[in-house]
């Protein structure tokens, strides 16, 4: 089988129309080939029960197109289809962008490139999707490591985030587009650029701020898993200062950061400071969650007086 292109796509889609509703399941990817790879041979095992077809789309964000040779294997000896495209400018929006222009059919499903899904993962949001007649389904992502990570760091819980309950709305500042099911014409029906590139993290979830104020629908699933590999990368101190000055920087570029948010970081700043030694002394876990804090407050204030200490175009690793 030969990777299609989104025009090949299109055309045997017209010409070879399906009852069944249509899921793409979108790739954004940047130079992870073992990672992307244990994504995909998740996505060969996903339970249908004969309810709907799919298919892959992958925009590969690394001009050299490292990701090329890996989604051809992957074509050859597939029976699902996938659209591989790139995006040479270095940006999570734009990449975002890029592939959903390739999009095709009645659903998008939105995943990274480092995590891997369960069997009924994309079944269930389906499901979900229909029952509650919603925009969208956003599931959980939970934390997997391949090697065996430090004490402090699982104490400290920096990866693990909070499971809502099936049904329960979605506020824009838990969003994420890491697991969620979307009907694709929320994508076209305002003509803007879904993602924008300002955003140089914190896209999606202003993304979904925006489709939230203009009426949209989305609510989560607990049981459409899908698992985020951590690797030692992102174990470090630097990873995870860097990461929240640039989460604090876009966050400034939020409506919501008005006076009172820039108040709270003015006084949170000097207070982590100041407890920065005593956690140190209570345990590792306890010094970083105050230097991260102290991070994300900083990356904000930062923004707003436009002083970029973060050069990354997205903080990968």
């Amino acid at each position: 089988m030969k990777v299609e292109s989104a025009e090949v796509t299109k055309r045997r889609t017209a010409e070879e129309p399906s009852l069944l509703p249509h899921i793409c399941v979108c790739i954004c990817t940047y130079k992870r080939p073992k990672l992307l790879k244990r994504l995909l041979g998740g996505l060969t095992r996903q339970t249908t029960e004969g309810l709907f077809t799919y298919s892959i789309a992958v925009a590969d964000n690394d001009s050299l197109e490292s990701a090329r040779p890996l989604v051809t294997e992957f074509a050859e000896s597939s029976s699902i289809a996938i659209r591989y495209s790139v995006e040479p400018r270095r940006s999570i929006a734009l990449v975002r962008n890029k592939v959903l222009e390739d999009a095709e059919g009645d659903f998008v499903a939105l995943v990274d490139d480092d995590e891997f899904p369960t069997d009924e993962w994309l079944i269930t949001l389906l499901k979900a999707i229909n029952e509650y007649h919603v925009d969208g389904v956003l599931g959980p992502v939970k934390r997997h490591f391949d090697e065996t990570p430090p004490r402090w760091l699982v104490r400290s819980k920096f990866y693990d985030r909070r499971v809502n309950p099936t049904g329960m709305r979605v506020d824009w500042q838990e969003a994420r587009t890491g697991n969620v099911l979307l009907r694709r014409e929320v994508f076209l029906a305002s003509g803007e650029m879904p993602f924008r590139p300002e955003f140089r993290a914190g896209e999606d979830q202003d993304f979904f701020r925006r489709k939230i104020e203009e009426g949209r629908s989305f609510i989560w699933s607990a049981e459409a898993i899908v698992y985020e590999v951590v690797p030692p990368a992102r174990w470090s101190r630097s990873y995870m200062v860097r990461k929240a000055l640039l989460r604090g920087a876009t966050a400034s570029l939020q409506p919501s950061c008005g006076a009172t948010s820039i108040a709270k970081s003015i006084v949170a700043i000097p207070a982590y400071a100041i407890a920065l030694p005593f956690a140190a002394v209570v345990g590792h876990e306890w010094f970083m969650t105050y230097l991260v804090r102290l991070s994300d407050h900083l990356g904000k204030l930062l923004g707003l007086l436009k002083i970029n200490l973060i050069k990354e175009d997205y903080v990968n690793e």
